[in-house]
């Protein structure tokens, strides 16, 4: 049986030896996906536009929703939608593929010198492709209707850098336990469903009853969600103690996250 090192310094490591194989792979994914269709990568563009106005209408003319008390302006509501809907997809996309991450690669499982434990980053690439695609619709759409954005969205990638270690943390995990259990794709299916109307995307916190803000707390794209805005939209700058609180738990989620993947790996190939 093989042992493979657990420590946060060889998932830092690996990240940077591998670091062309991944960009390889994550252009191969991107591309692959659109592969034999007609408007090839042009989808990438039109899918969150699509969703933008089909979310808007449903939710604030339909619906009249409005984000706060006062506001009846459609476009405002769209773009801070968006802004939440940006960080679901990003989480959702990766979780959802995660669990059949090993399973349908299978090749590379029989190959002892290829490095599994890349195969998320690899995932979160490419669904950090498709969040910056949104990204660039969200930010034009801002442009063209409130002129320039405030001068906090320089801190996007910062506040981002939470998310990305939880989902990589949970990524190798449920990578881990699809190879075991393959009811799991099914069960976080579920979950990413449960989590979208959970999570403050489609309303504000202050909509929610006191005594059901508090379970926002155990959401963990909440946090995510409420900064992303803030830098964007709101142009404030994210509370210090909740960012740090966030990256922290994130980075522990992560280092387990990688621990667990390589303590199960010996075993992949029996299974499979």
């Amino acid at each position: 049986m093989t042992n493979f090192s657990v420590t946060p310094l060889q998932m830092i490591s690996s990240f940077w030896v591998n670091r062309r194989l991944i960009k390889t792979l994550i252009k191969r994914e991107v591309l692959g996906r659109y592969r034999g269709s007609v408007m090839g990568i042009v989808w990438s563009l039109f899918n969150p536009v699509f969703m933008l106005t089909i979310y808007t209408f449903v939710f604030s003319v339909v619906f009249k929703a409005r984000w706060h008390d006062g506001s009846d302006s459609k476009i405002e509501f769209a773009l801070v939608l968006f802004a939440g809907l940006i960080i679901f997809n990003l989480f959702s996309e990766c979780i959802n593929q995660a669990p059949v991450i090993i399973v349908a690669n299978v090749n590379y499982v029989k190959k002892v010198i290829f490095p599994l434990e890349i195969l998320p980053f690899v995932s979160l690439g490419s669904a950090l492709f498709h969040a910056l695609v949104s990204l660039v619709v969200w930010m034009a759409t801002y442009i063209l209707f409130f002129g320039v954005p405030p001068l906090t969205v320089i801190l996007l990638p910062l506040v981002l850098l939470p998310l990305l270690f939880l989902i990589l943390g949970v990524s190798w995990v449920l990578a881990s336990l699809g190879v075991y259990l393959r009811d799991v794709s099914q069960l976080t299916g579920m979950a990413m469903t449960v989590l979208m109307f959970l999570s403050p995307i489609f309303y504000p916190i202050s909509a929610l009853p006191e005594g059901y803000r508090a379970f926002l707390e155990f959401n963990p794209i909440a946090p995510a969600i409420n900064q992303l805005r803030d830098v964007l939209y709101w142009g404030q700058v994210p509370r210090i103690t909740v960012f740090i609180t966030y990256l922290l738990i994130s980075i522990f989620v992560s280092c387990i996250g990688f621990m667990w993947f390589q303590k199960t790996r010996s075993g992949f190939a029996d299974v499979l």
